[in-house]
């Protein structure tokens, strides 16, 4: 598994993700924000961080920079594409992701640990999970508070595109368990299709006992479980 990993100016979890895709036997490869071109990979993954210092909006700029045509390119083919928190937020700038993420309640950043419930275990990101499972991740943002119209919710949950939500230890929602004041508890969602995420917290940040839990590795298994079957069944990489 050969993973794209973008990094932005201001960008800061780009190495946490490249030893998280380390740990489950994947080859990660670092790609600058100034590249035209992915090469031959098979997901590509945009970290978090403050791309270009949060100007203008968190992700605003980022989602325009020249690696993002070849970052859309490879999505419409059907490669995986998964942006954590600033990631998430350059995902709904650029228009892959429906909504916006504002500013949290309060107007305060929240860096700390949070449950989140797995709504489902369809996405190439989550296959090492069942629906409903609680796991712990931790976040940090500012901007992670996640909007939309409300034509666009009721899709997002008609379509079963809510992939996670935050919830207390028990997988309840409570107001307590939101963090930012997101709609509908919402942490990540995916595309129609299936194969773009985005998500606030950190599985990154969860990948050793060491930093505290395990329970974020799945994500990269999972993704590497994924594009095992697809390169099996298409004969290569994407690019």
């Amino acid at each position: 598994m050969k993973v794209a990993i973008i990094t932005f100016p201001g960008s800061n979890c780009d190495y946490d993700c490249w030893h998280a895709v380390r740990l489950v036997g994947g080859e990660p490869i670092y790609v600058d924000h100034r590249a035209t071109d992915l090469g031959r990979v098979d997901a590509v993954i945009l970290p978090g961080g403050f791309s270009y210092g949060d100007y203008l909006r968190a992700g605003a700029i980022a989602s325009r920079a020249p690696i993002m045509r070849a970052v859309r390119a490879f999505a419409a083919e059907g490669g995986p594409v998964l942006g954590i928190c600033n990631g998430f937020q350059i995902l709904c700038e650029a228009g892959f992701l429906p909504g916006a993420l504002v500013r949290n309640r309060g107007l305060k950043f929240r860096s700390r640990w949070v449950h989140l419930r797995i709504e489902s275990a369809d996405p190439p990101f989550f296959r090492a999970y069942r629906p409903g499972q609680v796991v712990r991740w931790p976040i940090a943002h500012g901007e992670g508070c996640y909007v939309a119209p409300p034509e666009e919710l009721a899709r997002l949950e008609a379509e079963g595109r809510v992939v996670l939500r935050y919830c207390d230890p028990t997988g309840r929602r409570t107001a307590a368990s939101n963090p930012n004041g997101s709609l509908h508890d919402i942490a990540g969602i995916r595309n129609e299709r299936g194969n773009v995420v985005g998500m606030m917290p950190h599985p990154e940040r969860a990948v050793e006992t060491l930093l505290g839990s395990v329970e974020g590795l799945g994500v990269f298994a999972s993704l590497s479980e994924a594009t095992d079957t697809t390169m099996a069944s298409a004969g290569g990489s994407h690019g």
